[in-house]
């Protein structure tokens, strides 16, 4: 049986360095374009195929590779345009850094043996989302590796986040410039509970996700400075962030007696279901209602009347939290800038 060659054997047999062949494989901007080429065509010749992910782990106690934590499931992530659009702006960063991603839900790492693998994969962890108390967060904690949480804070560690509730008092006070008599507000995941339904405060809990309740909070603001109550009444919550359930609760509150004049969307799914709502049922918008969004997303933008919306950009909290990441930039807390894009939905 052959012996299977090792990186030093190839090196002697090329007559370079060991770190030429890595870097030949790994990291191409240390050679010029002709040397790694003619490298590689003789380690091809040799049967070589490069230095094996154990022996570097082995060599540099670093796997190369990232847990990018997602607090929804990953088919969510993945068609989610927040979500995927955050995905890639990691994606672009690592790349040029030769770090791989590893994607894992929230929701499947509280198993004994998937933690395990976990830990010897990874040489640290981006979390997307909320993760709430619990196994999974122990876990995450426990291994005390570089850990970096996007749209939520953690004490000592480094963070992304937006400023959602000053972000949701801007949009809030731009539409209560139109004066409007009945306020909605079509919340997301502002408790634990998994149904549509409307809630009074009593409902909210700890366990509401951190940005939403900040949303809340933004609008609450606003409607405090003006003089405005609170819309108790006229909250309703999604337990998540989907068209047919948002057309569900725009639909109920569109169809009330008391019917509202304006809709305050914690995402711009939400407000793109209400504006759908609305027009299938003949209710002009922005004569009759008006709708605010918020995140930015294009649809929001394709169709008329457009949504007035609060922009957020996704695709650099991703790059910013991957050069924090390579960087080692553990202790840092980023605010990312947002933007009011005013739309036709609440000129």
């Amino acid at each position: 049986m052959t012996k299977k060659m090792t990186i030093k054997d190839v090196a002697k047999a090329i007559g370079v360095s060991t770190a030429t062949i890595s870097n030949a494989f790994n990291r191409p901007d240390q050679l010029s374009e002709a040397l790694r080429t003619r490298i590689l065509a003789q380690c091809k010749e040799l049967g070589y195929v490069g230095p094996s992910a154990a022996g570097r782990y082995l060599r540099t106690g670093r796997s190369g590779v990232v847990g990018v934590v997602l607090s929804d499931r990953l088919a969510h992530s993945m068609n989610d345009y927040v979500g995927s659009h955050f995905l890639s702006g990691l994606a672009e960063e690592f790349d040029k850094a030769h770090i791989n991603m590893l994607l894992l839900s929230a929701r499947d790492m509280d198993q004994s043996n998937r933690q395990r693998l976990h830990e010897s994969m990874v040489d640290g962890f981006i979390v997307y989302g909320s993760v709430p108390s619990g196994k999974t967060l122990d876990h995450l904690l426990r291994q005390q590796k570089r850990l970096i949480v996007v749209d939520h804070f953690l004490k000592g560690y480094a963070s992304i986040n937006i400023d959602n509730r000053s972000s949701s008092r801007v949009i809030t006070e731009h539409a209560l410039k139109h004066n409007p008599k009945k306020i909605a507000i079509m919340g997301l995941r502002l408790n634990s509970d998994t149904e549509m339904k409307m809630v009074q405060e009593a409902d909210l809990d700890n366990l509401g996700l951190t940005l939403s309740i900040d949303r809340l909070n933004g609008t609450f603001d606003a409607l405090d400075a003006a003089g405005i109550a609170r819309p108790w009444n006229r909250i309703w919550n999604l337990p998540a962030n989907d068209h047919n359930l948002a057309s569900r609760a725009a639909f109920e509150a569109l169809s009330s007696p008391d019917r509202p004049d304006l809709f305050i969307c914690q995402s711009d799914v939400i407000a793109i279901a209400t504006r759908a709502m609305a027009t299938q049922m003949g209710i002009k918008i922005p004569d009759e209602i008006k709708i605010v969004g918020f995140d930015g997303i294009p649809q929001a933008q394709n169709f008329h009347p457009t949504i007035t919306t609060i922009q957020q950009h996704s695709t650099e909290k991703g790059r910013m939290a991957a050069k924090l990441f390579i960087d080692g930039k553990t202790k840092d807390d980023v605010i990312m800038p947002t933007e009011l894009l005013i739309g036709e939905s609440c000129p």
